[in-house]
């Protein structure tokens, strides 16, 4: 029989936190009224919410390293891991593409035109994309070749980004719409097919999709070092802990010349973020897995067995329901959403309170669903 893949608390705990707060900030009441922190870095920077998406990513690489590690041994298996692997991506992918093309209104839903602008880039397509190559990566590769690896994707992606010429535009830079990985987009997507708040560029477009897997690589390394039964418990916490420090301080130096960029996902961005998480990962472990404080951790753990179906959910549910139509006091047709909003939170609250309730009441009624699915043990896997 096939031995279940070991599994750390902490880890769910981590993964449910981290999809709690993407639900957080991507359902705020009114996107004209976001706090700071929850709000993404205009450019340049990181806030809080900057943290999220490398944050998952990097999780997914843990995850792949506890869940995978004995498939790694065995060779015979590799090609049934890969092909699965590769389902579960396009599963992804497919995911994100039908939240790209699901209509707001159906009164007005043309299936054609939709096809012809609809963004091919988008956060569960790079999720697939990224956890196919890693999982590969890791099933073939030693660790010190997947350390090279990262370290050859970050310094080919910093010479790209800082020193090629951009095509049009004759010199490199780090700019919204000229830099080299917008061109690259625009040029084999079209500007069609790209983030419709820009049009000329995406945040996860297809240049920027290559740091991102060293994010998850850096999530598996971290994995493959706490599966290790021949060290000390508190020596492993030790060096992942200084690991992570060692990480994030080299970002913020990197930062100096390639500036932390959620959008371009630079290169000192993913050792920034990677070491935040791998920090947070240590803390965490010792805290639930080794020292056994685990009371707080249940609902956050509700959230994680099931997070790439509460995202998703979470992003398909607004727009059904808010195609149910109701009438505002002043004779106005809004969506039901929009509606409870501004009946049941705008009345309450200063503008930018009633918007951060709302999201939270929005997470609290995920999590009531969440919580029935884990009483009745419904795991539904992607």
């Amino acid at each position: 029989m096939e031995n279940k893949p070991e599994r750390l608390l902490s880890l769910d705990f981590f993964r449910g936190l981290t999809v709690a707060a993407m639900i957080l900030v991507n359902n705020p009441g009114s996107w004209g009224n976001i706090y700071a922190p929850l709000a993404h870095a205009e450019w340049n920077g990181c806030t809080p919410t900057d943290l999220v998406f490398p944050f998952f990513l990097f999780i997914v690489g843990v995850s792949i390293a506890y869940a995978m590690g004995s498939k790694k041994l065995d060779q015979k298996s590799h090609n049934k891991t890969i092909l699965k692997a590769l389902k579960r991506a396009f599963i992804l992918f497919g995911l994100g593409f039908i939240l790209a093309i699901f209509p707001r209104n159906f009164a007005t839903y043309d299936f054609v035109e939709t096809i012809k602008t609809v963004r091919i880039p988008g956060v569960l397509q790079r999720i697939g994309i990224v956890f196919f190559i890693s999982a590969v990566i890791f099933l073939k590769s030693s660790e010190k070749t997947i350390f090279r690896t990262i370290i050859v994707i970050l310094i080919v992606y910093w010479i790209l980004m800082m020193f090629v010429p951009v095509p049009g535009v004759g010199y490199a830079n780090l700019e919204k719409e000229t830099n080299l990985g917008a061109w690259l987009d625009r040029t084999i997507l079209t500007e069609a097919h790209l983030w419709k708040s820009a049009k000329t560029w995406d945040p996860e477009g297809i240049l920027s999709t290559l740091p991102a897997i060293a994010t998850t690589l850096f999530g598996i390394l971290v994995g493959v070092y706490l599966k290790r039964k021949d060290i000390d418990v508190a020596k492993k916490i030790a060096w992942v802990f200084s690991i992570g420090t060692l990480a994030t301080l080299a970002g913020l130096i990197w930062d100096l010349h390639f500036p932390i960029n959620k959008s371009l996902w630079t290169s000192s961005y993913v050792l920034y973020t990677g070491g935040l998480a791998t920090i947070i990962l240590a803390l965490s472990y010792w805290v639930i897995d080794v020292n056994k404080y685990q009371g707080f951790t249940k609902p956050f753990v509700i959230y994680g067995v099931n997070a790439i179906t509460v995202f998703f959910v979470s992003g398909l549910m607004p727009r059904l329901v808010n195609m149910i139509k109701l009438e505002t006091a002043e004779g106005k047709e809004i969506g039901a959403l929009t509606w409870v909003y501004q009946t049941c939170f705008v009345p309450y609250f200063s503008p930018i309170n009633a918007s951060l309730a709302y999201a939270i009441a929005f997470i609290l009624f995920f999590f009531v669903i969440l919580w029935f699915m884990y009483k009745k043990n419904i795991i539904i896997k992607v």
